[in-house]
């Protein structure tokens, strides 16, 4: 989670040639709500900048906001802006030099960010060591920006009074790294400090330790409110959106159910929250909860928008209409997910692909290439991406359609579709698909021939195929070349019924034998089903557990 965001503003600086403020803003268009600055050079900043420390800061803030396209296409920036507020003096002003750090960082110049920050007149305060934490992490050097926030909370023995807006820094910088023991250190750090969080600090906390693993410490923070933060609609999308990544969608679904109990004390949910909410759904098969967040998302509709007449199932926001169709789609409701996809007025390549992949899910492959036909088609930057095309091999392969699968395939690797090169799942789809029509050898084959170097499932995909085939010889040599560390459970055991539904039993109880040498446990069956609006997950007890327990007793 980053710090706190800036706030962007049109600014009018003064420049040399006149005493009045500029009337035009130094930018010149916006995109996603972001100015887009102008390349600065020496020869403009000559031309025409701000000569006094307020519209100096204005326009570093702005150049250290753009996007890293624009920062790219002008990475001497920093340095002329630097020069400049050198000649004016103004490069030792603490304001100034602070932003220049921020500048110099955004635009990649670690070293000189460095010297500024290392020879600050007066000694370094809380904001220069936010800078450079911030800095670091908005680079995607993590482990460099861990390091400068606990130098800061030591700092020599220095009196540097770390604020809420520090801790934010830390702890985002902590939660890309990834490593539970220097959060932890850091979380002991600030409390040792005496910081009192506010929410965006706070926000930071949970995300840090749900991002570094620690799933319970992150629940019992968001429990343990700070006395000076407020339980936003972003700390619920943090907790919600933590226990969904970890393959906790049960709880995921539990604490958006209590987020709705606490009404209307808790802020309504947004896109964000739906998005995750939609996602745990999609992952339990929970239809009803899904239906009523669909619901909630009409509603809401209307609400804001009561003169707007669209499709009976759209969606506002593309993003928010891809995760129904998915969810539809994972919940068995197709028809449903293709009413969404139909009253959409905005679809981008994942809303096709969702689609694409549902449709192909459920059998219906002559629709779902339909749909391919239609996004390639679409324009305005629709373009096939990899998902819409495993889902248009998945498509051919229920329906039997290899050559044209096939055809799909080259196509990728002759790179037609721009920007997307087959990977293992694309080739895994293509062996399961020749497997099904029966062609093991050029199954085999392309096995042989993949640039990738093939997974379980592509492995297991040609093992099923030599089941459902009966031929033991290659099955056999599948697992040769599968090795000791390629193999699953599930391999085994299909090796197993193989030579028992040939006779050989003898070589069925050795493949067993070799599971239980191997310590290759078979992952027990699971099955979920929704009372009342509430997921419950049922898992298969092995049979010698039962009995141990009995025994205990």
């Amino acid at each position: 989670m980053a710090a706190y965001p800036l706030q962007q503003q049109t600014l009018h600086l003064q420049h040399q040639h006149s005493s009045k403020p500029a009337t035009a803003p130094i930018h010149r268009q916006t995109t996603h709500g972001n100015p887009q600055p102008d390349a600065v050079s020496s020869a403009s900043l000559r031309r025409g900048a701000p000569t006094d420390a307020r519209g100096l800061r204005a326009l570093i803030k702005t150049l250290s906001s753009a996007s890293s396209a624009t920062a790219a296409a002008a990475p001497n920036e920093a340095a002329a802006v630097h020069a400049h507020a050198a000649k004016l003096g103004l490069d030792r002003e603490r304001t100034v030099r602070n932003g220049l750090i921020t500048l110099y960082l955004a635009r990649g110049g670690r070293a000189a960010a460095a010297a500024l920050f290392h020879g600050f007149p007066g000694g370094r305060d809380v904001v220069s060591w936010t800078a450079m934490v911030t800095g670091h992490a908005r680079r995607g050097l993590a482990a460099e920006a861990v390091a400068l926030f606990l130098e800061m909370l030591d700092d020599g023995g220095s009196a540097v009074a770390v604020d809420a807006v520090a801790a934010a820094a830390g702890f985002a910088a902590c939660a890309e790294l990834g490593n539970i023991t220097l959060a932890r250190e850091a979380h002991r750090r600030v409390s040792a400090a005496g910081v009192e969080l506010d929410a965006v600090a706070w926000n930071a906390l949970v995300d840090m330790y749900a991002k570094c693993g620690d799933l319970a410490a992150a629940r019992r923070w968001f429990e343990a409110k700070p006395a000076a933060a407020v339980r936003t609609v972003v700390s619920w999308n943090t907790m919600i959106s933590s226990l969904s990544r970890a393959g906790e969608h049960g709880e995921a679904l539990a604490l958006f159910h209590d987020m709705q109990r606490s009404s209307p004390a808790a802020p309504p949910p947004d896109d964000a929250t739906l998005v995750a909410v939609l996602g745990a759904c999609a992952k339990l098969g929970a239809l009803g909860t899904g239906r009523w967040v669909h619901a909630y998302i009409m509603r809401r509709r209307r609400r804001h928008h009561p003169g707007r007449h669209r499709g009976a199932d759209a969606a506002d926001g593309v993003v928010v209409g891809n995760a129904l169709i998915d969810m539809y789609a994972k919940c068995g409701a197709v028809d449903h997910a293709v009413a969404v996809f139909d009253g959409m007025e905005a679809r981008d390549a994942y809303t096709y692909a969702s689609m694409i992949t549902g449709l192909a899910a459920h059998g219906r492959a002559g629709e779902a290439l339909e749909v391919f036909d239609a996004m390639q088609r679409a324009g305005g930057g629709v373009r096939p991406n990899g998902v819409a095309l495993l889902g248009v091999l998945s498509a051919c392969c229920h329906a039997g359609r290899v050559d044209e699968g096939l055809r799909h395939l080259r196509d990728m690797e002759r790179r037609r579709y721009a920007g997307v090169t087959p990977g293992v799942e694309h080739y895994g789809c293509a062996v399961d698909m020749l497997g099904r029509a029966g062609r093991l050898d050029e199954a085999e084959a392309l096995v042989a021939a993949m640039p990738v170097t093939p997974d379980a499932l592509v492995w297991g995909s040609l093992l099923a195929a030599c089941r459902a085939a009966g031929d033991v010889e290659r099955a056999e040599r599948v697992m040769r070349r599968m090795g000791e560390g390629g193999s699953d459970s599930g391999d085994y055991v299909l090796m197993s019924n193989m030579y028992a539904s040939r006779g050989r039993h003898g070589m069925a109880v050795r493949v067993r034998k070799k599971m239980r040498k191997r310590n290759v446990s078979k992952d027990p069956g699971c099955s979920v089903i929704e009372i009342d609006g509430v997921a419950h997950e049922f898992r298969a007890v092995p049979a010698n557990s039962v009995t141990h327990s009995l025994d205990a007793e």
